[in-house]
């Protein structure tokens, strides 16, 4: 039947949600450790975004190929961006609880405190969408990576407003309907984000020689 030929539409569905689910075996095998999340998710959307650019690439010699190369500015990165996480995190969670238990102008202070966490955190979450994309993608320094893909993600918000809600709708899938969906996870999500991600990407090409910044 033409339903289950190689070519056809369903089987090609079928093809990548069995890619999401095994990458996301492998990105979930190779974050265990924490510290590695940052080298496996830059892996991973090595990975995807070839698949989505039509390639066919050999899923776990590339994941692993990817993986070793990207290894120490992903880490860095993400390692700068966990400790990010846990200051906003602790910050917003002190001032609510001062807030809480307060009045007048310390009840006032509070209130535009948790205003510029809520920001923060915003752009916290543009950056960690954007950035491993990004060291999967092109070259350049720490500090450029960081800053580009703030922009990126702000000049392009709708684009990160349908990636933000595939990782939603999985993490709310998983939690609320029917935890098996785990199996496909971050794997999946990044596969059908890479079809989002890699046009804008592709749209943002630069030099990274022009940027200026730290090292990587």
């Amino acid at each position: 039947m033409r339903l289950f030929s190689y070519d056809s539409k369903f089987s090609q569905i079928m093809l990548k949600l069995c890619y999401g689910c095994y990458l996301n075996l492998l990105w979930f095998v190779c974050s265990l450790p924490v510290f590695t999340i940052g080298a496996s998710t830059a892996a991973l959307y090595d990975v995807t975004l070839q698949i989505a650019r039509e390639e066919d690439p050999p899923l776990t010699s590339r994941f692993f190929h990817a993986f070793r190369e990207n290894f120490r500015q992903a880490t860095t990165l993400w390692l700068i961006l966990l400790m990010l996480g846990i200051l906003l995190g602790a910050d917003g969670y002190i001032l609510y609880h001062l807030y809480k238990g307060t009045t007048g102008i310390v009840s006032v202070i509070c209130t535009l405190g948790l205003a510029l966490i809520i920001v923060a955190a915003i752009a916290y979450v543009i950056v960690l969408i954007y950035v491993f994309p990004l060291v999967a993608s092109v070259k350049n320094t720490n500090w450029a990576m960081l800053k580009n893909s703030l922009l990126i993600g702000i000049h392009y918000l709708f684009c990160t407003i349908l990636v933000f809600a595939i990782h939603f709708a999985m993490f709310f899938a998983v939690v609320a309907i029917f935890t098996p969906l785990i199996i496909f996870g971050e794997g999946l999500c990044a596969l059908l984000s890479s079809y989002l991600l890699g046009r804008v990407i592709r749209a943002c090409s630069y030099d990274p020689a022009e940027e200026n910044g730290g090292d990587q």
